[in-house]
C-alpha cells in the first residue's frame, strides 16, 4: 500500500507509532526501496538506542512522530537534541483523515509507523520547536489547577446532592472535603505565579493579559499554559484554529446550505480557558458589552454571540502578546460616535 521509492533524497525518512511502552518505528534509508521497521522500548535508554539506530551512515534524519501526549513528549525532546534529526509532532486528526485517503481499513502499531513514514515523505515537513521549560512548567500547573477545580465542582455537586436526602449518612457527608482541595488549588496558583514571576517574559505576557477586565490571575494562568506552547510564527487566524474556534461551513449545490458552527478541532483547553473570561469582559469591558450586544441585535443566540466574544478575544490577546501592549477597546470594537 505505501509506495515509498520515490524517496530520492539524501535524507532517511521515519515515522515513529507511540504508546506508554514501546516505539514501532519504519525508516527508509536514502536509496533504499524497502522499508526498515523495529521496535523499541519508551524508556531513556530506549530512545538512545532509536536515535542510534536511526542515525547510521552519518546522513541526516527528518521522522514524523505521534502526537501521544506525555508518552510522546520525551521522545520529541530527545530527537530535537539531536543534531543531525529534525522531528515533526503530526497532528492524530490529520493522520486519521491521512489514513482514510491512503483507503488503509486495519490499524496496528506498524502499519501506524509505516503510515508515519509515508506522512514525513509526502506532507509538507512542519518542524518542531519545543518551548522554554518554565512554558512546560507553567502549562503543567495551570492543567492540574484545571483539573483540581473540576474536583471541587464535582464534590460540591456531592454534597449538594447528599445534604438534600433526610437518610444521607453524615460520615459520607463529612468526608467531602472542599476545604482541602481549595487548598490545593490556591497552592498551585501561587506555584504558577511563582513561576511567571521568575521569567520577565512571562511576568509581562501576565500583565498584557491581566488588562482585559475579565481575565484574572487564575484565567491569565490557564490561557498563558496553553498559549505559549503553540508553535512560534502562527498567523491569528491559526491561532483561532488551534483554539478550534474557526467557522465550518457547509453548502452544496443549491439546497444544502447548513448554518455555520465552530470546528472544534483544536485545543479544548484553550477554549474553555476563554469561556469566563469572554464572560466576564461581556459585562464589565464597555466595548466588548457593545460588540455582543451587536450581534444579539442581528439574531444571534446568546451562546454564538458568547463564542464570538472568545474568537474575538483571542485576537486581541494575539495583538497584545505580539506587540507587548495592554488591551485597547477600541480596538476590539470601536464604539460609534456620541453626538452632543
Amino acid at each position: 500500500m505505501f509506495n515509498l521509492s520515490t524517496n530520492a533524497t539524501t535524507e532517511t525518512i521515519a515515522g515513529c507509532d507511540v504508546s506508554a511502552d514501546w516505539l514501532d518505528v519504519a525508516c527508509q534509508r536514502p536509496s533504499r526501496e524497502h522499508l526498515h521497521e523495529r521496535r523499541f522500548d519508551n524508556t531513556p535508554s530506549g530512545h538512545q538506542r532509536l536515535i542510534k539506530w536511526l542515525c547510521k551512515g552519518k546522513c541526516s534524519v527528518r521522522i514524523a512522530v505521534e502526537a501521544s501526549g506525555v508518552y510522546s513528549l520525551d521522545l520529541a525532546l530527545a530527537l530535537h537534541e539531536t543534531k543531525s534529526v529534525k522531528v515533526m509532532i503530526a497532528h492524530p486528526r490529520a493522520l486519521k483523515d491521512y489514513r482514510r485517503a491512503q483507503m488503509q481499513r486495519s490499524k496496528t502499531d506498524q502499519i501506524d509507523a509505516r503510515l508515519l513514514c509515508d506522512y514525513c515523505l509526502r506532507m509538507p515537513f512542519i518542524q518542531w520547536q519545543p518551548p522554554a521549560d518554565e512554558v512546560f512548567e507553567l502549562r503543567a500547573l495551570a492543567r492540574r489547577l484545571e483539573a483540581l477545580v473540576e474536583a471541587r465542582i464535582a464534590e460540591m455537586n456531592r454534597l449538594h446532592a447528599a445534604s438534600k436526602s433526610r437518610i444521607a449518612s453524615r460520615f459520607v457527608i463529612n468526608d467531602i472535603n472542599i476545604r482541602h482541595l481549595e487548598r490545593r488549588m490556591t497552592r498551585m496558583e501561587d506555584e504558577a505565579l511563582t513561576v511567571i514571576e521568575r521569567h520577565a517574559d512571562l511576568e509581562e505576557a501576565c500583565s498584557h493579559l491581566r488588562s482585559v477586565s475579565g481575565i484574572a490571575e487564575r484565567s491569565a494562568i490557564k490561557l498563558l499554559g496553553e498559549i505559549l506552547t503553540m508553535p512560534e510564527g502562527l498567523s491569528v487566524r491559526e491561532w483561532v484554529a488551534f483554539a478550534g474556534l474557526d467557522v465550518r461551513h457547509h453548502d452544496s449545490g443549491r439546497s444544502v446550505h447548513k448554518p455555520g458552527r465552530i470546528s472544534k478541532e483544536g485545543n479544548v483547553r484553550l477554549r474553555r480557558a476563554l469561556y469566563m473570561p469572554a464572560q466576564v469582559a461581556i459585562q464589565h469591558e464597555p466595548n466588548v458589552r457593545a460588540f455582543y450586544d451587536k450581534l444579539r441585535a442581528k439574531g444571534k443566540k446568546p451562546m454564538v454571540a458568547i463564542v464570538a466574544v472568545m474568537r474575538k478575544l483571542l485576537h486581541a490577546i494575539y495583538g497584545m502578546l505580539k506587540h507587548g501592549q495592554d488591551f485597547d477597546g477600541q480596538k476590539f470594537y470601536r464604539l460609534p460616535a456620541q453626538t452632543a
